[in-house]
């Protein structure tokens, strides 16, 4: 008696038991199959951006995945990660996964972007005359064509922080100056090794300019990033 009540007791804790299971298999299934869904839903909604206008709409309407556009420069940036993204065609992701999370970084923009490099003196309006200005450009200029190096009239006589790098000013394009100033040196109508000058009188800028470099196309790539946390 004692031992058929057992192997009942058994059997009842059995099924209760793979009940239980199959309940928890179903739970976990159904979890998966949502966490899935969710996924793809994510990566067509990734897919569907395809301008940088796409990119900040969705970025304003889903503040929580941290998304933000970085634009990468070939010339700038040599990271493992920027060779790899360059290497992506426009539109393509690359995703990165950590134990937290996933992170996606979709190109959606390729450009070559026009790039242009000069040195200046810069001389302040606030502190001297148009008048003393004027005569002292024509000394420095005069200077330059008598054989002094443009650097160290920059270290010399430039009036801003400029004049520590001999007036330098490295690669710069369109959108990286004020536009005042872009408009009159960020162009092509000066040779290499060209000097002149550039007024800005309403902010009292004054300038002597060298072009030192020809017009560099560099690639450029606008890229969104995402982050997706892993549950």
């Amino acid at each position: 008696m004692f031992y058929h009540l057992s192997i009942g007791l058994n059997l009842e804790i059995n099924q209760n038991t793979l009940s239980m299971f199959k309940k928890t298999l179903i739970v976990l299934l159904s979890l998966t199959a949502t966490i899935s869904f969710a996924q793809n839903n994510f990566e067509k909604e990734l897919d569907s951006i395809q301008t940088e206008t796409d990119a900040k709409t969705y970025i304003e309407n889903n503040k929580s995945i941290n998304g933000k556009v970085i634009v990468f420069n070939k010339k700038k940036h040599n990271t493992r990660l920027a060779q790899e993204l360059f290497r992506l065609g426009n539109g393509s992701k690359k995703v990165y996964k950590t134990d937290s999370e996933k992170t996606y970084y979709k190109v959606i923009e390729k450009n070559n972007i026009p790039y242009q490099r000069v040195s200046y003196i810069f001389l302040d309006g606030n502190k001297k005359s148009v008048e003393d200005i004027n005569s002292l450009r024509k000394s420095i200029i005069t200077k330059y064509n008598d054989g002094f190096r443009f650097n160290d009239l920059a270290k010399h006589y430039s009036m801003d922080d400029n004049a520590k790098r001999g007036g330098d000013l490295g690669w710069v394009t369109s959108g990286d100056l004020h536009p005042d100033f872009e408009a009159q040196v960020l162009n092509d109508e000066h040779d290499i090794n060209s000097i002149f000058t550039v007024d800005i009188p309403e902010q009292k800028w004054y300038y002597v300019i060298l072009k030192t470099e020809a017009t560099k196309y560099i690639e450029e790539i606008k890229v969104l990033k995402v982050s997706e946390p892993i549950k």
